[in-house]
């Protein structure tokens, strides 16, 4: 089974163009399946022996979410056995991933944004840097691995919007706004000069925010920021680069966005991803009937 799991893998990776983090997610899902079968034949394993499997999981303390990750990877493993290999029977295929209630992460309120993005001290290179960062993630709600993988040549200064690859490497154009343009601008004109100095090859770098080394900023490295400017701003919500993201999305549609948009901004494939904030879209619709309708 693991030889079929390399290729399933291979395929994911090589066809499907997954992210790596998502490869190594079905990985390991599929290696804790294959561990429980080892010495079986794939194409002997049966629907109850997966039922077996995923009620195991739960005894053995994994969370519902969890379990339905595994079954997810599981059903696409099989699929991919039935129409690449020629598998008779996908015994996965007539269970049902149990739905599961999305919670809507804590979101920042407009005056928790502001407090932070006025954290960074702009009198040095490091604060004219992350400034342009916290900036550009609020305005676009960007993924953090979207922003610290920015080259300069995705940007458009003069219109003012970026190009970036989400998953499945699908690009997408989103605009930035004025006041993010304006710290990006700051930030390429007064402080990554002096950052990428120290690179050893003179300053070559295509990476839009660098370290203070010169090298392309990490996902721990963009965390670790964000966490001192949090408490600098005396935020209490739990806050990680996502819940920029979120606060995004939710601002855009409290202020009347309408969903595709948001959607198409965000990278979503598909719009039920981005269906958690229809509580926003339900407040936003009643506040209107209420203003507009003769019997309201």
């Amino acid at each position: 089974m693991k030889a079929l799991i390399q290729e399933f893998s291979d395929y994911l990776r090589i066809e499907k163009r997954n992210s790596p983090h998502t490869v190594s997610a079905y990985r390991r899902d599929l290696s804790r399946f294959s561990a429980e079968f080892a010495g079986q034949k794939v194409d002997s394993v049966t629907t109850a022996n997966i039922r077996d499997f995923l009620i195991s999981l739960r005894e053995q303390g994994l969370s519902p979410a969890s379990v339905a990750r595994s079954l997810s990877s599981i059903k696409s493993f099989f699929k991919y056995l039935c129409q690449d290999k020629q598998f008779q029977n996908n015994p996965a295929e007539i269970l049902e991933t149990p739905k599961r209630w999305r919670k809507l992460p804590d979101v920042l309120s407009s005056e928790d944004v502001d407090n932070l993005l006025k954290c960074p001290d702009l009198e040095s290179v490091l604060g004219l840097r992350d400034k342009a960062m916290l900036e550009i993630l609020y305005a676009s709600g960007l993924r953090v691995s979207e922003l610290i993988n920015l080259q300069v040549s995705q940007l458009d200064m003069q219109v003012g919007y970026l190009r970036t690859l989400g998953k499945g490497s699908k690009e997408r154009i989103v605009p930035i706004g004025a006041m993010a343009k304006r710290a990006v601008e700051n930030y390429i004109l007064n402080s990554r000069p002096a950052l990428v100095s120290s690179r050893k090859d003179g300053g070559k770098s295509e990476q839009l925010f660098v370290t203070r080394r010169g090298r392309g900023m990490t996902r721990q490295g963009f965390w670790k920021l964000l966490k001192g400017y949090v408490t600098q701003a005396n935020i209490r919500a739990s806050v990680s680069p996502h819940t920029l993201r979120h606060a995004f999305a939710t601002h855009l549609l409290e202020r009347g966005a309408d969903l595709r948009s948001v959607q198409q901004m965000l990278g979503h494939s598909d719009i039920s991803t981005t269906q958690i904030y229809t509580h926003i879209l339900g407040k936003r619709m009643l506040e209107i009937h209420q203003q507009f309708h003769p019997r309201s």
